[in-house]
Formats: structure tokens, sequence, C-alpha cells
């Protein structure tokens, strides 16, 4: 597959026509990182956005005490590090591949020229941002005002609407990251899959969950109280 039907496949890219995806495949850097490796820290210069092509990419915040939070993992063709791009300002947080990843990087100066010319390229951008908005203020209302059960709960529903309703689940983060992502650790995440799983919600089985009452597990998710 050439670089620019790798472009084309990109959710963010795929309504543009081939010129406008010719030129971006112009300014494009492609490149490679590996397990672990940072591809930026909090607080350096936004100087361009990322699309994930293959592999995984947490963005996450390190505390005063040292706790990572991790914010967002994403996959094949989601972008991140956008913000900086349309700000000026500086990255929020931190991304660090937790695989080998492959990444486009788009260079902030050559994608804002590129807009001013081709203004139509910043709508699917308009869509994307919108949706990871919505996304991060569920997140902060879950992690301040419900219980971990709670926060549990809408993650796994978030997870099955995300993969079309499915009701089986497989997990493609650690749960020691997934406790990180539900502010929480990972024995009291242990324990509370155990729960859920001894209450008749869920069946657990190494990475696959599968989800045996929704209705149920909708409710705790709502009154984000503990099980």
């Amino acid at each position: 597959m050439g670089i620019i039907d790798e472009i084309a496949s990109i959710p963010l890219f795929e309504s543009l026509s081939r010129k406008h995806l010719g030129e971006l495949s112009m300014i494009v850097v492609d490149q490679i990182f590996k397990k672990g490796q940072e591809i930026f820290s909090e607080g350096e210069d936004g100087t361009g956005f990322y699309v994930v092509v293959s592999g995984r990419v947490k963005i996450y915040k390190v505390s005063w005490e040292g706790r990572e939070q991790i914010l967002h993992i994403f996959g094949p063709g989601e972008p991140f590090g956008e913000v900086p791009v349309f700000t000026g300002q500086k990255f929020p947080a931190s991304a660090t591949a937790i695989e080998e990843s492959r990444i486009f990087f788009f260079p902030k100066e050559s994608f804002v020229n590129l807009i001013r010319r081709e203004p139509e390229l910043a709508l699917g951008m308009l869509a994307v941002l919108s949706m990871r908005l919505r996304r991060f203020t569920q997140l902060v209302e879950e992690l301040s005002l419900k219980e971990v059960p709670g926060r549990l709960a809408a993650y796994l529903l978030y997870l099955s609407k995300r993969n079309n309703n499915s009701l089986e689940l497989e997990l493609d983060i650690s749960k020691t990251q997934l406790a990180s992502i539900l502010g929480t650790i990972p024995e009291t995440l242990s324990r509370i899959l155990a729960k859920m799983k001894k209450g008749g919600l869920i069946d657990v089985d190494g990475s696959r969950i599968r989800i045996l009452d929704v209705e149920s597990l909708q409710d705790i998710a709502d009154a984000g109280t503990g099980l």
C-alpha cells in the first residue's frame, strides 16, 4: 500500500480528495517508535500532531507523587497531540508507545499552511476533536464523581459500544494499564472484576470479558457507586 492510500485509510482523512491526500503525503513524516519509547513529554512545544498507523500509544500525566494516570490509549487510525496545532500551546500530557508503533507525524507549520490553502481539510478534524472532547468530559466526570465499580462498568459499556454493541470484549491493554485509566490500583480492579463475575454481571477469562447483564451494569455505571 502506498503512502497516499495509507493516509486515505485514516478516518480523519477518508473523505478527502486524491489531490488533498497527495498534498498530505508531501508533508508527512513516517516514524517508528520502540516499545516504551517516549514520543513527546508534557510541557514540550506542540510542533505537530500524530496518527497511529500500527501499534498503540498511551497518553498520560504523572502526579507530583510520581503516580501515572493514563488518559487514553490510541490505536491504528487514531490521531493524538493535535490540540497544540490549533491552540499554539504546549503538549498538555505525555505520549509513549506501549508496543512497537508506526506513527505518521504531520508538522504543525506545514499542516497549517495546507489548511490555509485548503480549508476543507479542517472539517474532518473538527468532528474528531468534538468526539474527543466529549470522551474526555465523560472521563473527568467518571474519575471525579464515580466510585471505581461505576467507572469500570462505564468503561466496559464504552468498549461494547465502540465494538458495535458486542458483548464479547477483548482487553487490548494490561489490567495494570486499565487500572491506571480508571484511577485505581490493579488489586482493587481485580477484586471488583471478581465481584462482578460472582454477581453474574460479567464472565472473565484472562483478557476476555463477556457482558452477561447489560442492564445491571448500566445501573452501576449510572449510579456511580459501589457493588
